[in-house]
């Protein structure tokens, strides 16, 4: 597999040309020793290409790195294994490979991604943080960047389901390599992340933080059955995850808010263009004809924790700002 760890290393390379040239002559390792003549009569490489393939065989830290992936217990998934995705392999540009900390999405489970703004308002953290934590109480993957903001607001909401008990609950799809974690400030969101469920790349160990976002957008939106946007603007990475996620066929939904909302923009265009809305998750997953057995559990308990103080200032807050002298009047609490 270090041979193959090598091809699908090659940044200038895409991965339909990678996968091409697998094929032709069967193996990465078999393309590391071929004669560089033959490589010259490929008609799908041009000389850049050929430059490049001659230029990787050079790399005199490749068993280094192979064996610092290894150490890490980072899995290295080509699109040839059968442990590689099925949802990825029908997509335009399916990665060649794939980099995993913890586990995959089990594809026998649904999935949804929620996706959003890096800079929302409380509104929109509220709201991914409800949907995260209601669809994975009814079994529902999360499926998520671990940006900041609506990202890692819906992932949080996830781990703090009844469901989180178990593994499989939330899955990131990183712009950078699996072992580096951006931000830096969700280190404690990876970490859990990787314990109830897994951190996914197609970018090698050691990748930093580039304009890789957009491109590993088609990932999240390949391995989820439906995208929720949560908040966006006008023109946003969560529009082009949704564009995406239309051209596979998946169904979009948005969540509405103020009209005067420079964050709800792009939400609102998705719904004038026919995405469904986001009302409620219970109202969500009965368009689904999903029974969130989970949920109905818990109605009792939910009743007593709406009792406490902080669940009765809670249940009082809405999409616009309270002042304090308005909540203890609502409430009948004291400051």
């Amino acid at each position: 597999m270090i041979y193959e760890y090598w091809l699908a290393g090659i940044k200038e390379i895409t991965d339909l040309k990678k996968q091409k040239l697998r094929e032709v002559y069967g193996s990465g390792k078999a393309i590391y020793y071929i004669e560089e003549t033959k490589l010259d009569k490929l008609r799908f490489l041009n000389k850049k290409d050929v430059a490049i393939l001659k230029n990787a065989k050079k790399d005199t830290e490749l068993e280094e790195k192979w064996r610092r992936t290894e150490e890490k217990r980072i899995q290295f998934i080509p699109y040839f294994l059968k442990t590689y995705p099925e949802k990825l392999k029908y997509i335009t540009d399916p990665p060649y490979a794939l980099y995993v900390l913890g586990q995959l999405p089990d594809e026998k489970r649904k999935s949804a991604a929620i996706v959003g703004a890096r800079n929302c308002t409380a509104y929109g953290e509220q709201m991914a943080l409800q949907y995260g934590k209601s669809l994975a109480e009814a079994g529902i993957q999360i499926i998520s960047g671990m940006a900041r903001g609506i990202d890692g607001a819906g992932q949080r909401g996830a781990l703090n389901s009844s469901w989180a008990k178990e593994s499989g609950v939330t899955y990131a799809v990183l712009g950078c390599g699996v072992d580096v974690c951006y931000p830096r400030e969700n280190i404690g969101l990876y970490m859990d992340i990787q314990e109830k469920g897994g951190i996914v790349s197609e970018f090698s160990p050691g990748t930093q933080y580039a304009w890789n976002f957009p491109r590993r957008n088609r990932i999240i939106s390949a391995l989820a059955d439906w995208i929720l946007i949560m908040e966006a603007k006008e023109r946003s990475g969560s529009l082009i995850t949704a564009d995406l996620a239309l051209e596979q066929g998946k169904d979009v939904y948005a969540l509405p808010g103020p009209v005067n909302s420079v964050l709800s923009q792009g939400c609102h265009r998705l719904i004038r263009q026919g995405a469904g809305i986001l009302i409620t998750p219970e109202e969500l997953m009965d368009e689904w004809n999903i029974n969130p057995v989970e949920i109905g559990q818990k109605g009792n308990k939910s009743e007593k924790m709406l009792e406490s103080p902080e669940f009765m200032v809670y249940s009082c807050l809405d999409l616009f700002p309270k002042g304090t002298d308005q909540l203890m009047k609502e409430t009948g609490l004291s400051v």
